[in-house]
C-alpha cells in the first residue's frame, strides 16, 4: 500500500500552521470610530502558542493604558460606552508611541521564535482594532511593524460560523468560555476572552479532521 505523503503543517509547528504567521490576538478600546482622529486609550495584544500535538493555547498577554495622542478627538458617547476616564488622575497611562514600541517588540521576539514571517492580528471585528494599530503604527513613525497591513483574522466572523453568535459575550457562552460582562470593554479581558475563543475554534476544527 502506497504511504500517504507527509504535509508541510505535520511538523505541528507555528511557522507550517497559518502560511508562517503567527496569529497574535489585539483588542483596543478608543475615544471613537474613526482610526485618523479619535485617540487610542488602551491596548492589548496575546501571542497564540502552538503544543507537540498541533494544538494551539494562549500565550502571554501585554496589556498598557494609553496618553491620548495630542489633538486627539474623544467622544463623550464612547468612554461613556468603554467607562474609561482618559484623564483620571490615577489613571497609569504610557506615551502611545512607547506602548505601540513595546507591543511591537514583543511580537517581533514571538514572531523570531516560533519560526513565523510575519504576525497576523487576531480579533473581534479585527477590522476596526487592525485600523486603530496601524494608525498608531503610522503617528509614531514605526519603521518595523509586525503585522501583515490588511490580512486579519475575526472571530466575529469565525464564531457566527461555528456558533451562530456574532456578539463576544454570546460566542464565548456558546463555547462554554465563562465571560463575566462586568469586565468586558477592558483591552486585557476582551483580548484574552477573544483569544481562548479564536483557539477553541481552531482547535475545534482540528479535533473535526479540518487540519491533522
Amino acid at each position: 500500500m502506497e504511504e500517504t505523503p507527509l504535509r508541510a503543517d505535520d511538523s505541528h509547528s507555528m511557522a507550517s500552521r497559518f502560511r508562517g504567521f503567527l496569529p497574535v490576538v489585539i483588542d483596543v478600546e478608543t475615544g471613537g470610530f474613526n482610526a485618523a482622529t479619535d485617540a487610542l486609550l488602551e491596548i492589548a495584544a496575546t501571542v497564540i502558542e502552538m503544543d507537540e500535538s498541533g494544538f494551539i493555547h494562549p500565550g502571554h498577554t501585554e496589556s498598557y493604558h494609553i496618553k491620548p495622542f495630542e489633538g486627539a478627538n474623544i467622544e463623550q458617547a464612547a468612554i461613556d460606552f468603554i467607562g474609561i476616564d482618559p484623564f483620571h488622575p490615577l489613571r497609569i497611562a504610557s506615551p502611545e508611541e512607547d506602548a505601540i514600541n513595546k507591543i511591537f517588540r514583543s511580537v517581533r521576539k514571538s514572531v523570531k521564535n516560533q519560526g513565523c514571517n510575519r504576525a497576523v492580528l487576531v480579533g473581534h471585528n479585527a477590522a476596526f482594532d487592525l485600523s486603530f494599530v496601524m494608525a498608531a503604527a503610522e503617528r509614531c513613525d514605526v519603521k518595523r511593524n509586525p503585522f501583515h497591513p490588511f490580512s486579519c483574522f475575526d472571530t466575529a466572523t469565525l464564531a457566527g460560523l461555528a456558533y451562530g453568535q456574532t456578539v463576544l459575550a454570546k460566542a464565548c457562552s456558546e463555547a462554554d468560555i465563562d465571560f463575566d460582562k462586568s469586565e468586558a470593554h477592558s483591552a486585557r479581558y476582551d483580548t484574552e476572552k477573544t483569544a481562548e475563543l479564536f483557539c477553541t475554534i481552531v482547535n475545534r476544527w482540528k479535533d473535526l479532521g479540518g487540519w491533522l
